[in-house]
């Protein structure tokens, strides 16, 4: 049985396809139109899926999509009923269901020459959210949570997840969401775009929650692990907050009313200064997050006592949250899927339909390398063609014929401080550059952060970069030994330990861990050990291969990205373009980009 699960207009658009209930494929459609976050349908990542599985559309017996416009729609009828919101919100949200039931026409338009023969299947968005979360999970039995903004009329749903089978215990429904609390202050605190909330997390250190009572006005904890906004402070259930989710770059309107301003202040244009206040509203509203977020596991724990938990929803990216879980609940591990928010729905919608007929787990995710990979052939094509801008650049292109030389080659350079950009591999799954779309550094430097953002990221100061560490050599160098392949817990570096690694511990004394196995990618685990061995630190700064634009995809990209930045080396499976020059013209060359 083959499915093709997608995440279609919404955020992280992205498709997947399953074949007897195993991934074979996945990838979000950001990748291949080069728009950050992009909403619409997945034509360019469907046909990438397809393409790797040798097959075509006609091949596919079903398509599962993760939203389902009928899910809620006598609570949807009710609130409408009960609370006469704006007649532009209610016409706006037809509007996008019928969008989202019109597949068969996209699918003509993304497939002209080809006919899909099989069925398309609906599956509500959070069931979508909690069986990506459990079903490729490496648990028989686990608590499930999904937390985000809003997906048929849904905020967040929790229960248990046993075997083959999910129950649903507790839904929170509009308006109320949590997700929707931390866009609103990260709007607030002048950080527009959409997918912006991890730079609320990233600035939270810095701050103190001095304003908590106030965070605790705007949400209220439920006995049951449920909550409540204080909807004063908020526009999304009365008024037509502007959603695109069509075609382009998601946009999101103002969500916080004048109430939250008379509440905290006059909120931050994005071109102002951060100040101290900030750090702490920042600081401030990621307690308050944890708090109704512990509230709720807290309160699956007492109800199921299970000791592992699977979190799901574009919440589950909160990494700071996720690291402290075993600080403040019983709960001992923690899965979150490398694709956790909506782009994972894809994976639930088709792992779930695979469940409805009668297929049993037989896969675990644990790696994310699903997407698209280049061979030698059209590595070697690129450098040739561009042999001449290479020359005239002062770069030079040498091939390893062995792996081992190659890993010690760049292991040196990355001790000599200079910048690599690491192409090998399959793309990751999700938004985290996981050693096979990666710029890797030196961890030990104290001036990496000014580095990069000097050559290449050009991000904001506050915002850290994560460590790369060999797995069975973690717990000697943080505090908690749980394994995290996907980047997705910020756990705290062993005090005698920050010193060694100042590159990649927070101001709080955090990293945001990922742990490395020889199985799940030998050739990153490769780099790291003989980085190892020369410098006695088993881990390496990583940080996504980009700038400014969504992660590299082809090696076409990843050139173009070394060729119009400073990075130093670029390495594409065997290959290495190297910048000539000597430590002290690189020094000055930094000198004068950084003036």
């Amino acid at each position: 049985m083959i499915i093709v699960g997608l995440n279609a207009f919404h955020g992280d658009a992205a498709a997947c396809l399953v074949r007897d209930g195993i991934l074979v494929a996945a990838a979000e459609e950001e990748r291949f139109c080069r728009i950050k976050h992009w909403a619409g349908f997945p034509s360019q990542a469907m046909l990438y899926c397809l393409k790797e599985a040798g097959i075509g559309l006609a091949d596919v017996d079903h398509i599962a999509v993760n939203s389902d416009p009928r899910a809620n729609r006598f609570q949807r009828l009710a609130y409408v009923a009960l609370h006469r919101p704006d007649l532009r919100l209610v016409l706006d949200r037809l509007k996008n269901h019928r969008k989202r039931s019109s597949l068969n026409h996209e699918l003509a338009v993304a497939f002209p020459n080809e006919r899909f023969k099989g069925r398309i299947h609906r599956v509500e968005h959070h069931l979508a959210h909690l069986a990506s979360a459990f079903l490729p999970s490496p648990f028989e039995e686990a608590a499930i949570v999904s937390i985000d903004g809003f997906g048929d009329f849904s905020s967040a749903a929790w229960g248990v997840g046993r075997h083959n089978d999910m129950t649903i215990d507790r839904r929170v429904l509009f308006p109320h969401s949590l997700g929707v609390f931390y866009q609103a202050l990260t709007q607030y605190l002048g950080f527009p775009h959409y997918g912006d909330e991890y730079k609320v997390m990233g600035l939270a250190p810095y701050g103190r929650p001095t304003y908590l009572e106030a965070m605790r006005r705007i949400v209220r904890l439920e006995a049951d692990g449920g909550f409540a906004l204080d909807l004063t402070y908020f526009r999304h259930h009365r008024e037509n907050i502007s959603y695109q989710w069509n075609g382009g770059s998601p946009c999101v309107g103002t969500l916080y009313s004048a109430a939250l301003e008379n509440l905290l202040g006059r909120p931050r244009a994005s071109n102002q200064p951060l100040t101290a206040r900030h750090h702490d509203i920042a600081s401030s509203a990621q307690a308050m997050y944890e708090e109704a977020f512990f509230n709720v596991l807290n309160c699956v724990w007492n109800k199921h006592r299970l000791p592992r938990v699977a979190i799901s929803g574009g919440c589950a990216m909160n990494s700071v949250a996720n690291g402290r879980i075993r600080h403040a609940t019983p709960i001992r591990q923690v899965y979150v899927q490398a694709a956790a928010g909506d782009a994972g729905g894809a994976i639930g919608a088709a792992l779930m339909l695979w469940h409805r007929h009668g297929g049993t787990r037989n896969f675990v995710m644990n790696d994310a390398y699903w997407g698209p990979r280049a061979d030698l052939c059209e590595i070697d094509h690129l450098l040739n063609s561009n042999a001449e801008s290479l020359k005239r650049l002062h770069c030079t292109v040498r091939r390893f014929a062995d792996n081992a030389d190659l890993y010690r080659t760049t292991a040196a350079a990355i001790a000599r401080g200079e910048v690599i950009g690491w192409f090998a591999g399959r793309m990751e799954w999700g938004p985290r550059a996981l050693g096979n779309r990666s710029i890797i550094c030196d961890p030990r430097r104290h001036d990496a952060k000014q580095i990069l953002n000097a050559k290449i990221k050009r991000r904001e100061s506050f915002r850290p970069f994560a460590p790369s560490v060999l797995a069975e050599e973690a717990s000697a160098w943080f505090e908690d030994d749980d394994d995290v392949p996907f980047m997705t817990q910020v756990v705290q570096v062993k005090p005698t330990k920050r010193p060694l690694i100042p590159a990649v511990t927070h101001v709080d004394g955090s990293g945001r861990l990922q742990t490395v196995r020889q199985e799940a990618n030998p050739h990153y685990h490769a780099l790291i050990s003989a980085f190892f061995q020369l410098t006695g630190v088993p881990m390496v700064l990583n940080t996504s291969f980009n700038e400014n634009e969504p992660i590299v995809c082809t090696p076409r990209e990843a050139l173009d990205c070394f060729l119009r930045t400073n990075m130093d080396v670029l390495v594409l499976e065997t290959m290495m373009i190297e910048r000539e020059g000597s430590e002290n013209e690189r020094s000055l060359e930094l000198d004068e980009v950084q003036q």
